[in-house]
């Protein structure tokens, strides 16, 4: 692990960086919350107090073991790294677009597997879409989101080089949790913008299971889950949490798999509402290519 702290030392100048981004939109968030309660345009601050308290306990968690599974979980992986990629500024580039292309399909798989789902419902629950929303992620992804990026690892990228590649992809996305922001005509077909990632975050029945891209909107326009804005965005969940609780926000939806697996029949059953989509029922059958059911399903979004 020394060497890995040797690694991580010699981008320092790359994560100060990034720590300075981050302090700047902490500072959009608070800008932008007093600006729409000055405009009356946010009536619903216990939605951005809860975000805030989120934030706050992931920035708290990340201080501790607890966020250095992600690291130890890729670090593991390093040893069975078929090749060495070197640093260049080409090797970089690539990193950076494997880590989007991985990230889709990651968020993609998060959506239509309903326990991990069950996390990531945490940041679409809000029925509200600001730039606090950004801040609204659960408190234990970090425990499984590793594993979709082993694959970087085993192909030769460095531990290092993977998970700044991954902060680059993450950060960027934090600006485009906004409605202040229109449609940028032809950009919104190829980057993830606030009007493709608003479409994302909406529950309307043409929206669900869109644009998960990180940075780049065109693995939706390949992979066939793009969606350009139309109609108003309807923000949050399909079955509302009702809760600024951020422990029911968190946990609700690892309660309501509890309770469809204690009801279950079989065995295949319970796997079912563990593995297969949100909304899943032995009764119900996915259309093609949707994870969701429709708007009735249980705590599902766009």
């Amino acid at each position: 692990m020394d060497a890995i702290e040797i690694q991580f030392l010699k981008f320092a100048g790359v994560l100060e960086v990034v720590g300075i981004i981050g302090l700047a939109f902490l500072l959009a968030v608070a800008s932008e919350t007093f600006w729409d309660v000055f405009a009356v345009r946010r009536r619903r601050l216990g939605e951005t107090a809860s975000n805030a308290f989120i934030g706050i306990v992931n920035i708290g968690l990340e201080q501790t073991a607890f966020g250095l599974v992600f690291i130890i979980g890729l670090f593991l992986a390093t040893p069975f790294a078929l090749l060495e990629i070197p640093y260049t500024w080409w090797s970089w580039a690539l990193a950076v677009l494997v880590a989007d292309f991985t990230y889709y399909w990651m968020h993609r798989i998060e959506h239509e597997v309903r326990i991990l789902w069950a996390y990531h419902s945490v940041h679409h629950s809000s029925p509200e879409f600001n730039f606090s929303t950004a801040l609204r992620l659960s408190w234990i992804e970090s425990l499984f989101e590793w594993l979709f990026f082993v694959p970087m690892i085993l192909v030769g990228f460095d531990l290092v080089q993977t998970i700044i590649a991954l902060v680059i992809v993450v950060v960027y996305q934090n600006w485009i949790h906004t409605e202040k922001i229109g449609r940028l005509g032809w950009l919104d077909g190829v980057f993830n913008t606030p009007s493709a990632h608003r479409v994302h975050h909406g529950c309307n029945s043409q929206y669900l299971d869109k644009n998960y891209g990180g940075i780049l909107i065109i693995w939706d326009r390949l992979f066939g889950t793009y969606e350009p804005e139309g109609e108003k965005v309807i923000y949050g969940v399909t079955e509302p949490v009702n809760s600024i609780n951020p422990l029911v926000i968190n946990f609700c939806e690892y309660w309501y798999i509890a309770k469809d697996i204690m009801g279950s029949k079989t065995v295949g059953e319970a796997l079912g509402y563990l593995f297969r989509g949100p909304g899943w029922g032995p009764e119900q059958k996915p259309a093609p290519g949707k994870a969701a059911l429709g708007i009735e399903e249980k705590g599902k979004s766009g």
